[in-house]
């Protein structure tokens, strides 16, 4: 029962093309990011109210798919992210900048970020797929684990080709530089330091993001079988994968808070330290920081910030996974509609020709 549940509760790879996987995780990015970045816009500008940023400060800009680094860049009070407002709480803050600033503002600090973020959700989600396909047929009797494999080597894939491009992304905001001028940063950074340099803090992301991958899609491919068996249903509606993609996001999140604390104040840091010009050596290794915030806030503190961290993770992984899914799903009876049509086509050539 469960294996014949697994085999018709996702659409099968091969009956769609990867540029039509392409094409849907695309889409999802895009209305995952539309959702969720008004949620952090909002955060980002309680944060401002509270600490003002001053400048070469450092936050972090989630925009439901990935996090970035941004730079205040200068004092200006008209930068998106200093606006001047008396802000009471999240609702008050969501009210008052539509009306006073308009809906648009909601949005403020996207368009940079998708840049990177679709690219990397693309190729995640592309790869996820292909992997899974592969391992599925290879694994036999265990192919219950090919999820968990493929999303930890997809994510491993994803972080190693982003990471130098996020990296230049947050020195040309720093720095202001013109492409000619950081191509020779760049040279020079590669002669003195070696290729290594262009993947630092590659190793705090995969600490972080490679465990939540493999007990992401692990638990989400369950969940979405045991779903359907519980409705009994052959295909996943929609509601069925946002529900499997929301709990097991939320799962995922929570397991590997710690490290999503590292690796922001790590990111914080460097970014500083490149501002201000200084060396990035006096930036501390995963374990040194662990033991520092251990030492100044207790165990606790690796697991602040666990409640503005789950209503992100959570709404962002059940939109992206069920329109992700919703897209496929379309291409699917898409290329079914097509080859049916192909396959009539003769029947219909040769019964008019005897007419």
């Amino acid at each position: 029962m469960e294996m014949n549940s697994q085999k018709s509760s996702s659409v099968p790879t091969k009956d769609i093309t990867p540029i039509q996987q392409m094409i849907a995780s695309c889409s999802g990015a895009i209305i995952t990011s539309l959702f969720v970045t008004p949620l952090d816009v909002v955060k980002i500008r309680l944060q401002a109210q509270n600490n003002p940023f001053p400048k070469g400060k450092c936050f972090v800009f989630c925009n439901g798919l990935m996090d970035h680094i941004c730079v205040c860049e200068n004092v200006n009070s008209k930068a998106w992210y200093k606006t001047p407002g008396h802000f009471t709480g999240t609702l008050d803050a969501f009210i008052k900048i539509i009306r006073m600033e308009g809906v648009s503002s909601l949005w403020s600090g996207l368009p940079p970020t998708l840049v990177m973020a679709v690219p990397a959700t693309v190729i995640y989600f592309t790869c996820y797929d292909q992997l899974c396909a592969v391992l599925k047929h290879r694994m036999g009797e265990r192919s219950d684990y090919a999820p968990l494999l493929a999303g930890a080597i997809a994510r491993v894939g994803s972080a190693t080709v982003i990471s130098p491009l996020e990296l230049v992304r947050t020195k040309m905001q720093s720095e202001k530089q013109s492409y000619q001028e950081l191509s020779a940063i760049i040279r020079s950074a590669l002669h003195n330091k070696g290729w290594r340099s262009l993947w630092r803090g590659w190793g705090p992301t995969l600490l972080r993001d490679v465990p939540f991958s493999a007990m992401y899609w692990f638990n989400y491919e369950k969940g979405k079988v045991w779903l359907c068996q519980y409705y009994n249903c052959t295909d996943p509606t929609v509601a069925i994968t946002f529900t499997a993609g929301a709990l097991s996001g939320s799962f995922a999140s929570v397991i590997t808070l710690p490290f999503d604390v590292v690796k922001t104040k790590r990111q914080v840091e460097l970014g500083e330290l490149q501002t201000i010009k200084l060396s990035t050596h006096v930036s501390s290794s995963t374990y040194h920081v662990m033991k520092r915030i251990v030492a100044e806030n207790g165990v606790s503190g690796l697991f602040a910030g666990f409640l503005p961290r789950l209503i992100k993770v959570a709404p962002a992984c059940a939109i992206m996974i069920s329109t992700y899914e919703f897209g496929k799903a379309f291409f699917h009876r898409y290329n079914q509609k097509k080859q049916r049509g192909t396959q009539l086509q003769p029947s219909t050539c040769s019964h008019s020709e005897k007419h």
